[in-house]
């Protein structure tokens, strides 16, 4: 059938040959036309219309999608993870000989998209490259990117950290060698993409790499002798953005290798349980820290403020450099504004440049460059006198581009249209040639009306029009009741229906000139503009590193306004053990309260007092107090004052956190499982300058097992890892370890008692609680009072030690109608069977608190 095929369905099988792993976009006039399967699959996925076209003596399947629409299903198509490849007419039709040449000038996936609007402004869209053997005992080599931005990360990571890493990143795309399909990749939603295993090969990476950066060697880049799986990622990746981007790579800035032991690594469940970047449920607007702190003014410096909290620092000097730089901007409030103000006109200079370099720049994207550039010079202003050191080296590595600022005001129209195809791009005086090009056309207009007057008054019709057409060209029109004044010199072209068009040897000789000046405007003005894109795509290292100040300068400032207006302290960053938070507060859980009713705490860890035992009924807070030490200690490490009076923070190593469970079915664990998955994580991971943050420890287990879990994993926090823990539990037994652990302590959270009701007061104090109040928290959560009465009653005669036997108190039976058989008697609440069934001789309070959630679990399941 291939061979029946016409010209343009021939012309569509090689561009489909070369990509058959995309969905082919094959411009054909104003439309993208799939064809074949490609039709098929696009129709579906897209809700088009499928249609067919004639192709020799057959029909092709046919889909389209207009050009103007283009982003519109190309974000569908990436959401649902597709490539598509962009085929474009790359010669004008009215030129070619015979069918028009296309090329693919793109393609479209997950991990390599450059336009805005497929794109969050406030993160990073990585493509992550990965090299190596998976069943190696050597680390993996990892190529981080984002080509919108043109940043170039690589690093070395062991299996073992992967998933980790990638939960942080949270790639769109993974590019991996063929030989890896049979490895299964701890990723979720991220497109992984294989390619042939001689891509990933150090030796064709290097010489690829060389060819690609201009260089004799890597030693500049830090890879000379570097291990080959980060040369073999770094390389493919580098391959794969040729085969994805052909028509331009140039804005990939140089590798840059990241060394373990400058940040520290946060896991995947520290990351969610503290809801830094991602809230736990749905999708509550300001329920991470990430948006409490997001101030940003630019596009780029959200970018950096994600990185940041998911990157805290572990040198000392380092976080006190930011904390200087913040704190300087903190007490003064007038530079700070300046500053801001500054910033908050500045456009996304990273993901401009990226434009720039790629060629898609267009007129608009031009002039947001030179408006940000107009804004630097103020911005360096506004830093005059700086003192922080951190704020004077971005203030005097920063280049305003004047140069570049200039060429670009000198050339681009302040009024020009989105498109080049639209006209009116370059400024007038920018270029003679086109000045005199439009002189000609703008002329038409009034050399149009001369000739109307002209021919009004010498023939008498005073209704004469000249007027212009695509189809017709310029023309002269007459109505039908002046035909007979027409002169012999005009040629009839159209007949109307109330009147004649003509034209004449002056009228088109005029025509001639105009269009001809057109046609050469809109060549021209391509030509100059593409030149324009061009000198500027020069400078795109200098606006990367701009592009880098300011970013930097816009997370220092946002950190700044966060801390006065919410009234953060600048916390004090030691190298020792001591943590010392005094009047914490949650820095999310204040910002959803009213103003001034969230509870502070202190909280104080040492080496003498280096693990906590904190005791108090469910609903007190305690999962609260555990996850604001955790953020109060990493927003210390990013370089951030902290919410609280004040703090002491000992730079940890690492935060762990176990805070919460649920079954996760999908990987076939149970909620005990998962407990004991996290925590044997943490015994594995943690060290004595760690952070451990535990939360119900056993729950998911029998109360003995459970306890028995829980005391066995403290003790080897304390006596092995030393680590500073706080170790939130209902287990009371745990505070009698206080009594054998020199480094053990007990806190509750307060509990007020009124009557049959409890006050949460929220405040830590000293000593373990005495009770969990869980019958309270059961009346609370809504259960059926019959029961919580019960419920009371039993756990009154085991508190004062009485043999409790656990069978239903006496209450009148119903009766059932007499005409009713025995055996259609309604049979007993499975409660109360439950009940009737035990033989326990004796119950500890812990025991019958299982059993009041058991109760419930069938009160509720017999309910619904």
């Amino acid at each position: 059938m291939a061979s029946e095929d016409t010209p343009l369905m021939q012309q569509w099988r090689e561009v489909k040959a070369r990509h058959p792993d995309a969905l082919i976009f094959f411009r054909v006039g104003d439309f993208y036309e799939m064809f074949n399967e490609d039709a098929e699959e696009g129709a579906r996925l897209l809700d088009l219309t499928l249609t067919s076209r004639n192709n020799g003596s057959s029909r092709a399947p046919l889909a389209g999608v207009p050009v103007h629409a283009l982003d519109t299903y190309l974000e569908r198509l990436v959401a649902l993870g597709r490539r598509v490849a962009i085929c474009e007419q790359v010669e004008d039709p009215a030129l070619a000989k015979g069918i028009v040449r296309r090329e693919v000038t793109q393609t479209v996936t997950p991990g390599a998209i450059f336009s805005d609007n497929l794109l969050d402004s406030r993160r990073n869209n990585f493509l992550v490259a990965l090299a190596g053997d998976p069943a190696g005992e050597a680390p993996l080599g990892m190529a981080l990117a984002d080509l919108s931005t043109g940043e170039l990360v690589l690093q070395a990571v062991s299996w073992q950290e992967l998933r980790d890493v990638l939960s942080r990143t949270e790639p769109s795309e993974l590019l991996l060698p063929r030989s890896w399909e049979i490895f299964s990749l701890p990723v979720d939603d991220a497109l992984i993409t294989y390619r042939g295993d001689w891509l990933f090969d150090a030796e064709n990476a290097t010489e690829l790499l060389k060819r690609h950066y201009g260089v004799l060697n890597l030693e500049g880049f830090g890879l000379g002798g570097a291990d080959p799986a980060l040369i073999g990622a770094c390389g493919a990746l580098v391959a794969y953005l040729v085969e994805v981007q052909p028509t331009g790579q140039g804005h990939l800035r140089a590798p840059r290798l990241e060394r373990g032991g400058a940040c520290m690594q946060l896991d995947e469940m520290t990351c969610r349980n503290l809801e830094l970047v991602e809230p736990l449920r749905g999708d509550a607007a300001g329920g991470t820290l990430l948006g409490v702190l997001d101030e940003a003014l630019t596009p780029m410096g959200g970018r950096l403020l994600r990185r940041w909290l998911l990157a805290p620092l572990l040198e000392p000097a380092s976080i006190e450099r930011r904390l200087a730089a913040v704190a300087e901007l903190v007490e003064n409030a007038e530079r700070r504004r300046t500053v801001r103000a500054a910033l908050a006109e500045i456009r996304d200079l990273e993901r401009l440049a990226v434009k720039v370099a790629s060629g898609r720049a267009m007129p608009r994207e031009m002039l947001a460059l030179g408006f940000s550039l107009e804004r630097i010079p103020p911005l360096i202003e506004a830093l005059a006198g700086i003192k922080a050191p951190l704020l004077r080296e971005h203030l005097e590595g920063m280049d305003p581009l004047e140069d570049v600022r200039s060429l670009v005001d000198g050339a681009i129209d302040p009024a020009a249209p989105p498109t080049l195809a639209e006209g009116g791009v370059m400024r007038t005086g920018y270029d003679a040639e086109l000045d005199q090009l439009r002189a000609v056309r703008d002329g038409a207009v009034e050399w149009i009306a001369r000739l109307q007057a002209r021919e009004r008054e010498r023939t008498g019709i005073n209704s004469l029009k000249v007027g212009f057409n695509k189809v017709f060209g310029y023309y002269i029109e007459v109505t039908r009741a002046n035909l007979d004044r027409v002169p012999e010199e005009y040629h009839r072209k159209q007949t109307i229906a109330n009147g004649e068009r003509y034209v004449t040897p002056e009228l088109k000789e005029w025509e001639e000139r105009v269009l001809g000046a057109e046609e050469k405007i809109t060549a021209l003005e391509a030509r100059l503009f593409t030149e324009l894109r061009g000198r500027v795509a020069r400078e795109v290292p200098r606006l990367q590193c701009l592009a880098d100040r300011v970013a930097a300068l816009d997370v220092l400032a946002t950190l700044a306004e966060v801390a006065v207006r919410r009234g953060y302290v600048r916390p004090e960053i030691e190298a020792g053990f001591a943590l010392e938070i005094r009047g914490g507060r949650h820095p999310v859980v204040e910002t959803m309260m009213p103003a001034e009713s969230f509870i502070p705490n202190d909280v104080a860890l040492d080496e003498e007092s280096r693990v906590m035992i904190l005791t108090g009924p469910n609903m007190a807070g305690k999962s609260t107090v555990l996850r604001q030490v955790g953020l109060i200690v990493l927003l210390a490490q990013i370089g951030s004052f902290v919410p609280a009076r004040g703090a002491r923070i000992g730079i940890v190593d690492r935060i762990f956190t176990r805070v919460g469970a649920s079954d996760n079915l999908s990987r076939g664990q149970s909620t005990f499982m998962v407990e004991m998955n996290e925590t044997a994580a943490i015994l594995h991971g943690a060290t004595a300058c760690s952070l451990v943050l535990l939360d119900e420890i056993g729950r998911g287990t029998s109360t003995w097992d459970g306890m028995s879990v829980a005391t066995a994993v403290t003790e080897h926090l304390h006596d092995r890892l030393g680590a500073k823990t706080i170790f939130a539990t209902h287990y009371h037994e745990l505070t009698r370890l206080a009594e054998r652990l020199p480094a053990v302590v007990n806190f509750s959270v307060a509990v007020r008692e009124q009557g049959d009701d409890i006050l949460f007061l929220r405040r830590l104090v000293a000593g373990g609680a005495d009770r969990s109040y869980g019958v309270e928290v059961a009346r609370l959560a809504g259960l059926p009072a019959e029961v919580v009465q019960r419920a009371r009653a039993l756990l009154r005669e085991l508190e004062n030690g009485d043999h409790v036997e656990l069978r239903a108190p006496a209450r009148p039976r119903r009766s059932a109608p007499e005409a009713q058989l025995a055996l259609f008697q309604p049979p007993p609440h499975p409660a109360l069977a439950r009940l009737q069934g035990l033989e326990v001789d004796e119950l500890t309070p812990l025991q019958a608190l299982n059993l009041l959630a058991e109760l419930s679990a069938l009160v509720r399941g017999t309910a619904s």
